[in-house]
């Protein structure tokens, strides 16, 4: 199951605050990308949503946000350009280098495309580049407007409707569009590139890749979309992107140092520098994410400490059963474990008799539902669970554990 979505913010070109979210890989990431929405869409169109979570399964971390004036960002969208677009871009990647590591592939959607090609020599740790239905001419987007043109030549701006939704285009936007060139950053591009595209798209139409393909230095590489559409909005369309960018990728992509755990002995777990509490957790070749709910000040982007206790609890307990279960060839179909922790009073926990625990004040109780699926008699039944209190974690909560704390040199 993909990790929740980090959200996160960074100031954008005009000093707004743009919305971001990043999708994390369950493993250790192999790369970070940066993924730039198409002309007035946002970062949780469902085609962005798709493509991120998609290669997260690949091991690639991406950070998807809203340029100024759109979606959850702020700013006034009246006052961007392509230029402005590209500051963004620009700023998005230098805040996953500093939060995170730097961006190694670059990943675009129509407009998005475009500014991804054009903002790709100032990336300088981008290896590979993806556009999906991009214009070889970023002008073309007045296409959407073309019928208020004269408007807004006379008029310095006029409102459109695009999608359905209400914009304000201003004459610096158009003009701003006539002053770059993608073939020209074409020319000059270094990295590895990959051009997917529809020959059906009706926005955007397929010549458009042609004039990619061809102003672009090898290595480079086109992947026929057949008859997907413009947004992607059938969701096997949007995963069969994800999955042709990242095994296209793997031949261009170096792997994070920021990829390869720490060497330690046990777990290891740092601030992000987000938040109050988010966490990443390392233990051996996983990475993770540790926080709190939003009610207690936290992101909620994963587990709470204690439910990452209560996570060893319920694995432990599976594990020990099937082990046992195969040892004594029980045909145990399926375990399902669900764990449930709270702070209640010693007086009042009616399990406690005899056991270690202090006669007044609050302590930690956990409650183990378990189910058993499978044809075998009572008896076994209870043994199964009686075996469950035979789970070393379970030993070990229950026992009286030493914590040794000492400092280690920065």
């Amino acid at each position: 199951m993909p990790v929740k979505p980090i959200k996160l913010t960074f100031e954008g070109a005009h000093g707004a605050e743009l919305a971001a979210r990043l999708d994390l890989p369950v493993g250790p990431v192999r790369a970070y990308a940066l993924f730039a929405h198409c002309f007035t869409c946002s970062k949780d169109l469902t085609a962005a949503r798709k493509i991120a979570q998609s290669l997260t399964l690949q091991g690639i971390g991406v950070l998807r946000f809203d340029f100024t004036g759109l979606g959850g960002s702020g700013g006034d969208f009246s006052s961007t350009n392509f230029t402005s677009n590209l500051e963004d871009l620009r700023r998005a990647a230098d805040f996953l280098r500093h939060e995170f590591a730097a961006p190694k592939l670059l990943i675009g959607h129509s407009l998005g495309g475009a500014a991804v090609l054009a903002v790709a020599d100032s990336v300088p740790e981008a290896t590979a580049i993806a556009t999906i239905g991009a214009p070889a001419d970023v002008e073309h987007v007045t296409h959407n407007f073309a019928d208020y043109l004269a408007d807004i030549d006379r008029d310095g701006q006029a409102e459109v409707s695009l999608g359905g939704r209400p914009f304000v285009i201003k004459r610096q936007f158009v003009d701003d569009l006539r002053n770059h060139s993608i073939e020209k950053s074409l020319a000059k591009l270094h990295k590895a590139l990959l051009v997917l595209h529809a020959p059906m798209d009706q926005t955007v139409g397929i010549e458009n890749a042609g004039r990619i393909y061809d102003a672009a230095k090898h290595p480079k590489s086109f992947v026929s979309l057949d008859d997907a559409d413009h947004l992607l909005r059938n969701p096997d369309d949007a995963e069969y992107v994800a999955t042709v960018i990242a095994a296209w990728a793997t031949r261009y992509i170096p792997q994070n140092d920021e990829s390869v755990p720490e060497p330690a002995e046990g777990v290891v777990v740092r601030e992000t520098g987000l938040g109050k509490f988010q966490s990443m957790v390392v233990a051996g070749q996983h990475r993770m994410i540790a926080d709190e709910p939003e009610n207690v000040g936290g992101f909620d982007s994963g587990p709470s400490p204690y439910d990452f206790l209560s996570s060893a609890l319920g694995a432990c307990t599976v594990m020990t059963l099937r082990l046992y279960a195969d040892q004594k060839q029980i045909p145990l179909d399926a375990i399902r474990v669900e764990v449930r922790h709270a702070k209640v009073h010693a007086n009042d926990c009616a399990e406690c008799a005899g056991k270690p625990v202090p006669k007044s004040g609050k302590i930690d109780r956990f409650e183990r539902l378990i189910t058993l699926h499978g044809d075998f008699t009572d008896d076994v039944r209870a043994r199964l669970l009686e075996i469950a209190d035979k789970c070393p974690v379970h030993r070990t909560l229950e026992a009286s554990s030493v914590i040794v704390t000492q400092e280690q040199p920065a």
